[in-house]
């Protein structure tokens, strides 16, 4: 077997903003297996200041990787335990060699064109009248769950963002979920809650930073709104970690983007610990192109989480690659009669 990475540059159709600030750009790397006569691609993308696996030996650990690709899938992944990202493309790489089709992972009745699966439409942190501009294109696009990130402009502004939408539409028709990316000021952050739960919101994630542990607990235990952990979970590698981590916050959902947080086989673990102790739980993308996104998409269509999931990121870049993935009336679907396009990566 042969193995070699490729970097790549995603670039958004329009800046993109978040509490860490705006993104123009992302960079992610593919790894490509060759055996036999047959290819398989996998995806390792790190979102920069976010991704535990952001640090300067990554581009090393990936030329480790292709020179150690005999090792195997599973002792690989035990390998890469500090790299998620890469963990996630390892898992990736070796599903796609297996498949008949390279890019039919998991075949179900997603891939086959029979079901879809609800996502929420993100609405990107920005002025108060591009945030309103965004609100109104998701619901026009027919989208039930709208997420919105906030805590970047004036807090009175988002609110008024959510009296906006509450105005027209009540909690049954429209599902609105808000993510803080750790925005708020532990202090203020249960006086936030508190103002926030006035709009029937289905959740907040983050509302603080994350390794203040004792803080989200207390949060989690008294709060209005139900709270969503993300980036609490990054960096918490062994099982027993894991759950301690649950255990000792409680919180309502978690949320589980497999370039972050070990890959399928490291996110697999995060469930089973969280419905052990009856918390919900919903997956999301990490800004992944379509390649990774189709990856993540088919494998959580095969867990049955009938929540709204976080898969609706493939539309943000100028220079993604053409697939069967289609966003309509708010779900994505698996189009079989839509084709690949990838030869930027000269498969």
């Amino acid at each position: 077997m042969k193995a070699s990475y490729h970097k790549y540059i995603l670039d958004f159709k329009r800046p993109s903003g978040t509490s860490r600030g705006v993104l123009t750009q992302k960079e992610t790397w593919f790894i490509i297996l060759e055996k036999d006569g047959k290819k398989g691609i996998g995806e390792c993308g790190i979102l920069r200041t976010l991704s535990i696996d952001d640090r300067a030996d990554y581009e090393e650990k990936l030329k480790w990787v292709c020179q150690n690709i005999h090792l195997g899938v599973d002792e690989l992944w035990e390998n890469l335990i500090e790299f998620p990202s890469i963990q996630f493309g390892i898992e990736v790489a070796f599903l796609s060699l297996e498949s008949e089709n390279p890019f039919e992972l998991f075949p179900s009745e997603f891939t086959s064109g029979q079901k879809n699966m609800e996502i929420n439409g993100l609405v990107w942190m920005g002025e108060e009248s591009f945030m309103k501009a965004q609100i109104e294109e998701k619901l026009a696009q027919g989208f039930r769950c709208i997420k919105l990130k906030i805590g970047a402009i004036d807090f009175e502004k988002e609110l008024g963002l959510l009296r906006y939408i509450r105005q027209h539409f009540d909690e049954k028709t429209i599902e609105i979920r808000v993510d803080a990316n750790g925005a708020f000021d532990s202090n203020e952050a249960l006086d936030k809650l508190n103002q926030l739960s006035g709009f029937k919101l289905h959740s907040i994630e983050q509302p603080i930073a994350k390794s203040h542990t004792d803080r989200m607990a207390e949060l989690c235990k008294i709060t209005p709104l139900p709270i969503a952990l993300d980036e609490e979970l990054i960096g918490v590698f062994l099982l027993e970690e894991k759950r301690q981590l649950l255990e000792k916050i409680k919180p309502q959902f978690i949320i589980l983007k497999p370039s972050l947080v070990g890959g399928l086989r490291g996110t697999k673990e995060w469930i089973d610990v969280a419905e052990s102790l009856q918390i919900d739980w919903w997956i999301t993308s990490a800004l992944e192109s379509n390649i990774g996104l189709n990856a993540i998409a088919q494998w959580t269509f095969t867990l049955q989480n009938p929540m709204p999931q976080g898969l609706g990121t493939g539309g943000l870049y100028t220079n993604n690659f053409d697939c069967p993935l289609e966003v309509v009336n708010g779900k994505l679907n698996y189009n079989p009669s839509l084709n690949w396009d990838v030869n930027q990566l000269n498969l």
